[in-house]
């Protein structure tokens, strides 16, 4: 067995390498909705996971900076909203920095008090259980307060810098996508 020659100090990627290396990674796509003194506040998120059964444990990634993000963690609880395939108005709406993303948009209020997307696949109820800071990002725990199975469609899958996965890709991403990560979710 050979060993790899070491370096002294290996070079990290650049944020641009690191979001074209991590674009062959397919992910669901997510609204994160919380209400703050009655109003709704939202982004997009693809950084979404099941962490544990007992309790009831979710995760999603949100850029510290954000706006939407800090005002949903002072709320203390939100709803995470899994998009299907043919949603990408919404997420065009809430993936953007830019605009009132519940303006015209018909969305109900949960009985724990977040707001709940229409059509979605699921929604996951939960509060705040824990945060912790990761470079620009914060980690946000959830502890699950109650699951809506709602839709048995496809699921919009972001790969590559588009939505869907193909089976080859002609899609260089010289340009960050400004869906991406470029826009600072959260």
């Amino acid at each position: 067995m050979s060993t790899p020659d070491l370096v002294d100090h290996p070079t990290a990627p650049t944020p641009d390498e690191l979001r074209r290396a991590m674009g062959a990674f397919a992910s669901g796509v997510t609204v994160v909705t919380g209400l703050e003194s009655d109003e709704p506040i939202g982004f997009a998120c693809q950084s979404f996971a099941s962490v544990s059964l007992d309790p009831p444990l979710i995760l999603f990634c949100a850029d510290h900076r954000g706006r939407a993000w800090p005002r949903i963690r002072t709320a203390g609880r939100f709803t995470v909203n899994v998009l299907a395939e043919e949603q990408e108005d919404l997420c065009a709406r809430f993936g953007s920095s830019r605009g009132v993303k519940f303006d015209g948009l018909d969305w109900d209020v949960s009985r724990w008090r977040t707001p709940s997307l229409r059509d979605v696949l699921l929604r996951v109820h939960a509060e705040v259980y824990d945060v912790h800071v990761a470079g620009d990002h914060d980690v946000a725990l959830g502890r699950v307060l109650e699951v809506e199975l709602l839709e048995d469609e496809p699921p919009m899958i972001f790969h590559r810098g588009g939505f869907g996965v193909q089976t080859t890709s002609t899609t260089t991403l010289e340009e960050p996508s400004l869906w991406g990560w470029g826009d600072h979710w959260g």
